[in-house]
């Protein structure tokens, strides 16, 4: 690992598809909590093979050398923890990357990292194979940006090589904004792939389609009185493209409920849920999603 490396801190789907994009124009270094294969296959939408060879490393043993640029795409409430450890062995102050779902993560790291922070909004689409391997599920964009819109210069670079590596990017000024758009879809689609076991695409057949309507009125309900403006073509189009561009994949809160980790369900359903309280709006297909997830994460006696 050098002063150009771009360290990537949780090696799983995202993580690994981003290494092994990076990979062939950057130096990359993979870190995790145990070590992985330094051989990795990404098995792109095409189908395609290909495999490079990655330095990969425990977080609690890294050198003693900064990196670039800190990639952390741990889930949501795994960061703040997974960034103070690696901070701990990091001699100076890398830029950091937020690749988080939600947003509860994003203000809080903000704030707390005394380096430049850009935040990320993607739709690419991936799982993984075992230890040793990554399918790119479906293409996306990543927007990338500054919460209060510093470190232009700096987004524009990443993003710009970002799509050399072959993941369509862009540098925007609202960032927040997206993040929010990114937090309507993930509430669109995660909870109802996890709870009924689907991949995404089949949200586009009864009965599930009927479900995400009404969860797209009630996010447009509760993003309306919170001041965010919906995307262009409006908050249906956004939501039903993503499932057309990522049908075939699994998405991350099912991989999770299949694999019995803890989900993102807090950081995804929270902050709509919170917006609703304050704003007096009525969410019961959201809250019904809530408290089935909930029910599901507890401890079978």
């Amino acid at each position: 690992m050098n002063d150009q490396t771009h360290l990537i801190v949780g090696p799983g789907a995202l993580g690994r598809l981003l290494a092994m994009h990076l990979a062939g124009i950057a130096p990359v270094a993979l870190a995790g909590r145990r070590a992985l294969p330094g051989e990795q296959t990404l098995t792109t939408p095409e189908g395609t093979l290909r495999r490079r060879r990655l330095a990969t490393y425990v977080v609690n043993r890294l050198p003693s050398v900064t990196p670039a640029f800190l990639h952390l795409t741990t889930k949501a409430y795994a960061a703040e923890a997974a960034y103070a450890t690696v901070m701990q062995h990091l001699p100076g102050t890398p830029t950091l990357v937020l690749w988080q779902n939600g947003y509860q993560v994003q203000p809080a790291l903000s704030c707390r990292h005394p380096g430049p922070v850009l935040c990320a909004s993607t739709t690419e689409g991936a799982w993984l194979d075992g230890d040793e391997g990554v399918t790119h599920a479906g293409r996306g964009v990543t927007y990338l940006g500054n919460l209060e819109n510093r470190h232009v210069r700096r987004s524009r670079a990443l993003a710009a090589l970002l799509g050399q590596a072959g993941l369509a990017a862009e540098a925007v000024d609202d960032i927040a904004f997206r993040l929010w758009h990114k937090l309507a879809v993930n509430a669109a689609i995660n909870p109802l792939v996890a709870r009924f076991r689907i991949r995404n695409g089949q949200l586009r057949d009864r009965p599930f389609r009927p479900m995400v309507e009404r969860i797209i009125d009630e996010v447009a309900r509760i993003a309306a009185a919170e001041g965010i403006p919906p995307p262009a073509g409006g908050w249906r189009a956004l939501v039903w493209r993503v499932v057309e561009n990522t049908a075939s994949n699994r998405a991350s809160m099912l991989q999770d409920v299949l694999a019995a980790r803890p989900t993102e369900r807090e950081a995804i359903l929270g902050p709509l849920l919170a917006a609703a309280r304050r704003h007096d709006i009525a969410t019961p297909c959201l809250n019904e999603l809530d408290a089935t997830l909930a029910r599901a994460a507890m401890p079978q006696r």
